[in-house]
């Protein structure tokens, strides 16, 4: 057997694989080996019959499927490690057979979707929006009353409009356009007005309304909004409040949250919800920072993705959704049914944002790359050994144990780390509204040394850590 390679369109790269007329006999043979015991001949018992007998029976070809299918599993798995420093498969092949003459074996080819390298241009010196999240008193407020949510009372409230943390019962029907989209309709859902859970502006405009009230409510789709078919698209709701009720909480007291969260006092139950809060807010905002800056950077890049990463990264969305869903006790075939779409219809609605994060994946690697951003072994045994004293072992004792792929992730979690400490350190980074260009504070490219510079002192940030 041997082979050659050429660089496709698209993405793909074509493996040509010729195989001499013994090594495509030999597999046939094998072939008829294994699959024999499925044809039966008159006047053979069933697997008995020889070769030539099958081959003049069922045709001359009867065995090539499983012969081409035995050569393939045989050698393309080796090639693709020999060739593993050339290129990364993302997919399934594309598979055909180019020749097939008598006495002079076969050639097959692949064509083979492979990791596209991306040009990604300009990632230093530019102006990019920070996300940072305050936790308000109120904020925490509503975080202590959680203790005592399971002994809240629902009354129903009819002398008053509805409020921010009411529970309205609601009829709605949403159109784009005047016509009705799928996942647009709902009877008798209750929706808790605050809570976030709608599109921006929809639980705003219920805020005020009546028991017995109808109002038509125009919103926007965000521009990154789930479905495709809806980002940035003007909608209707035609909205029934049906019912009001309010949540009517029993006294938060120290013997309360002495007996039902270990704290001392309702100030010191207070101080560990304000510390959770923030915590979860500074999670919040570096995650949002972080896609605002690859968002950023992603619209300098030029890059051919094959159609095989955009499938895989779906097949991902889609079963995150399903174990989602399995959480809530629901089968995907029953939200589909629910939702009026096909698994088809579903799957097209992600794939701009499945798009955005195979995007966002191949600029990451690209700028790893680049600027030579590792986890050294001190940096992973410091991370290991925090895992380690929570569970009194040492990091001898614990390394023994660990999961390999634990390490993996413990090493690219570091890389991650100093990849976007690096991006922070040398773009603009900037809170509000975007900044007037200055020749004072406008940034500028890093030069290679510099951006070298930087990556080795954010290194020794985290040793530091």
């Amino acid at each position: 057997m041997n082979y050659t390679q050429a660089t496709g369109e698209k993405s793909t790269v074509k493996l040509t694989i010729t195989f001499t007329e013994e090594e495509w006999q030999n597999a046939v043979g094998k072939a008829y080996l294994k699959t024999r015991g499925k044809y039966t001949v008159p006047g053979f018992r069933k697997g008995k019959a020889p070769r030539p007998v099958l081959e003049n029976y069922y045709g001359k070809g009867v065995f090539f499927e499983e012969a081409f299918n035995a050569l393939y599993s045989e050698h393309y798995f080796s090639i693709l490690e020999k060739e593993k420093e050339n290129f990364t498969a993302v997919g399934e092949p594309e598979l055909s057979v180019e020749s097939m003459e008598e006495g002079k074996g076969v050639v097959l080819s692949a064509i083979v979707p492979v990791k596209p390298e991306v040009k990604i241009g300009q990632y230093t010196g530019l102006k990019i929006k920070k996300f940072e999240y305050n936790v308000s008193d109120e904020d925490v407020e509503k975080e202590a009353k959680k203790l005592v949510s399971s002994e809240a009372k629902t009354v129903e409230v009819e002398n008053r409009p509805c409020q921010n943390g009411d529970i309205v019962n609601l009829d709605f029907s949403g159109s784009v356009d005047g016509e009705k989209f799928a996942g647009g309709t709902a009877e008798g859902y209750d929706l808790e007005l605050g809570s976030g859970s709608f599109i921006p502006g929809f639980e705003e405009s219920v805020v005020g309304m009546n028991k017995g009230e109808s109002r038509d409510i125009n919103v926007t789709f965000p521009e990154n909004y789930q479905a495709d078919n809806l980002r940035g698209k003007a909608a209707v709701f035609a909205v029934k409040v049906n019912k009001i009720t309010e949540r009517q909480y029993p006294e938060l007291t120290d013997e309360y949250v002495k007996a039902h969260a270990g704290a001392e006092s309702v100030e010191a139950y207070k101080a560990k919800c304000r510390e959770r809060l923030e915590k979860s807010a500074e999670s919040r905002g570096r995650d949002e920072t972080e896609n605002s800056i690859l968002a950023e950077i992603s619209n300098h890049a030029e890059v051919e993705i094959p159609d095989a990463m955009i499938e895989n990264e779906i097949d991902r969305i889609v079963q995150d959704f399903s174990y989602r869903l399995m959480y809530q006790g629901l089968k995907m075939e029953d939200y589909l049914k629910y939702a009026g779409v096909t698994m088809e219809q579903f799957r097209e609605q992600y794939k701009t944002e499945a798009h955005r994060r195979v995007l966002s994946q191949l600029v990451v690697d690209k700028i790893v790359r680049e600027e030579k951003i590792e986890a050294s072994a001190e940096e992973v045994d410091a991370k290991i050994e925090e895992q380690a004293k929570s569970v009194d072992k040492t990091l001898e004792e614990y390394k023994k144990t660990i999961d390999p792929r634990q390490v993996e992730y413990i090493t690219n979690d570091i890389i991650i780390t100093k990849l976007f400490d690096f991006l922070q350190a040398n773009n603009q980074m900037y809170t509000g509204d975007l900044p007037e260009e200055s020749d004072e504070n406008a940034a500028k490219p890093a030069p290679k040394k510099a951006a070298k510079k930087a990556a080795k002192k954010t290194a020794k940030k985290v040793d530091a850590e």
